[in-house]
């Protein structure tokens, strides 16, 4: 870690409901937060209104599992869970979010806006439950290490489900930190085939550019050309599976340390117009520097937070 010190542009703590309960003794309208894990945004009123201790396992882990299932929100009313043909949710362009019904034991019913497109349903629940979730026996949060693994989820009414059986174990001693990284240059170039070889004449530009740059001596650390339309996102198996397609577009990108070995693979891409295959069309090439992102994780006892208070006219 020491050798990225100079690198490092940013430390963002992952941190939990601690961080936003007000003291008793104040009433807040509006609090404003740093960053804080997603299910803590949640877990925090649910603490406020319901009076739960810290030491309330049982309620703060099922709390957090309610949480967790309103944490992307429209994603558990159809969003993100659609498969045409398979798993249809109809009117998702006026999708309504979810609302959360909590008990005070920490059962829960998740619903949504009533007359809005989407739909709550087990099974669109359960994928929201174990979406970013590594083990689903011991989700580690900044407020519980939460148990999920004898949740039920049972559908008591058309856009209705009830979750229950969640629970958790003693918040965990660190807490995650996403470092914010400087991490050089990403230079890109795009170009466009169609027609009777399309294919063959975007593999072929790929080819040149890769031959031009190692000419030019460009210095990178990886680079990457895909054939969109094709296999940018099967890669190796595409072809394998897919017909020859009848236009695709070129991406050549690669990471360099200097922004001027990174604008010379957007300039190679572009010089296809006249020195590689007959008949391309809407080029664009550009540079942008790149923020890499490292997760780690620190004692959660050498955070040091603050709360302001502020009353306004």
């Amino acid at each position: 870690m020491r050798e990225l010190f100079d690198s490092i542009i940013s430390a963002n703590a992952y941190l939990g409901v601690d961080a936003m309960l007000p003291p008793p003794s104040e009433q807040c309208s509006v609090i404003i937060t740093v960053r804080v894990a997603d299910p803590s945004l949640y877990l925090a009123p649910m603490m406020y209104e319901l009076d739960w201790f810290w030491d309330n396992w049982t309620c703060l882990g099922a709390g957090t599992a309610v949480a967790h299932l309103l944490e992307c929100a429209a994603q558990v009313t159809g969003g993100y869970f659609v498969g045409p043909g398979k798993k249809d949710v109809h009117g998702l362009a006026h999708v309504g979010f979810p609302i959360a019904e909590i008990f005070q034991d920490g059962d829960g019913i998740i619903t949504k806006v009533a007359g809005t497109g989407g739909a709550v349903s087990v099974p669109a629940c359960e994928e929201q439950l174990l979406y970013e979730v590594h083990d689903p026996s011991r989700y580690l949060t900044p407020d519980v290490t939460a148990d999920f693994s004898r949740v039920t989820l049972t559908e008591i009414g058309d856009d209705h489900v009830k979750i229950r059986g969640a629970s958790s174990l003693i918040r965990p001693d660190d807490v995650k930190v996403s470092l914010g990284i400087k991490d050089g240059y990403i230079g890109e170039g795009e170009i466009s085939y169609a027609g009777h070889g399309a294919l063959e004449k975007a593999q072929l530009s790929a080819e040149i550019v890769k031959d031009r740059l190692t000419k030019r001596r460009v210095s990178f650390r990886d680079m990457k050309t895909e054939l969109i339309g094709y296999d940018a996102l099967l890669e190796s198996i595409a072809e394998r599976v897919v017909v020859s397609p009848f236009e695709v577009r070129l991406r050549v990108a690669a990471e360099c340390d200097t922004m001027r070995d990174a604008e010379k693979v957007g300039e190679e891409v572009e010089n296809l117009y006249l020195n590689g295959p007959a008949g391309p069309g809407g080029a664009r090439k550009y540079v942008r520097p790149v923020i890499g992102i490292l997760s780690t994780s620190i004692p959660r006892d050498i955070v040091k937070m603050s709360m302001d208070i502020v009353e306004l006219p």
